[in-house]
């Protein structure tokens, strides 16, 4: 199990986990039944979650192509490691930037999601983005995305000693 600054115990877990399945459609109610606990302490323990900054927050996913916009991009940057954070943090002020995520290698460290409605839209969000000091090394158009609830929050794997 990994180290962290909030210790997760098995009832927190399934509470991420059900919370990540659908967090708009699931009460704390709900929850609380499949887990045996009453709906207070369910609401608590997300408020805990939340202070403790292991929830931070619950976005909404978006189909940007039935919203009109059909240039959903991720454009791969290099950032100089010692400014990677702080270019990384100013990258989210450019227009139509919707996501960022530093990884940790030497090139192509910085990987920026945006949303245009055209080329040009790109073309500036690129230029931006050099304005700000990230190299773009590639572009790629997004056709789908996919996500899932993490393995190891869901109340089977839990029980069974997958957890380790």
């Amino acid at each position: 199990m990994a180290d962290s600054e909030y210790p997760l115990d098995d009832l927190d877990r399934r509470i991420i986990h059900a919370l990540q399945r659908d967090a708009r459609h699931t009460s704390a109610s709900e929850i609380a039944e499949t887990l045996d606990v009453s709906a207070r302490t369910v609401r608590n323990r997300i408020a805990k979650l939340e202070e403790g900054g292991v929830i931070r927050g619950y976005d909404v996913d978006v189909d940007y192509e039935a919203a009109g916009y059909q240039l959903h991009t991720l454009i791969v940057c290099t950032a100089p490691i010692h400014e990677r954070e702080e270019i990384a943090k100013r990258a989210l002020d450019v227009e139509g930037v919707v996501a960022i995520q530093e990884v940790m290698t030497g090139a192509d460290n910085v990987h920026v999601e945006v949303v245009g409605a055209d080329g040009n839209d790109l073309s500036r969000i690129g230029r931006d983005l050099n304005d700000i000091g990230l190299e773009v090394v590639d572009e790629d158009l997004i056709r789908n995305e996919y996500t899932r609830p993490f393995h190891l929050f869901d109340a089977d794997a839990i029980g069974d000693g997958r957890e380790e």
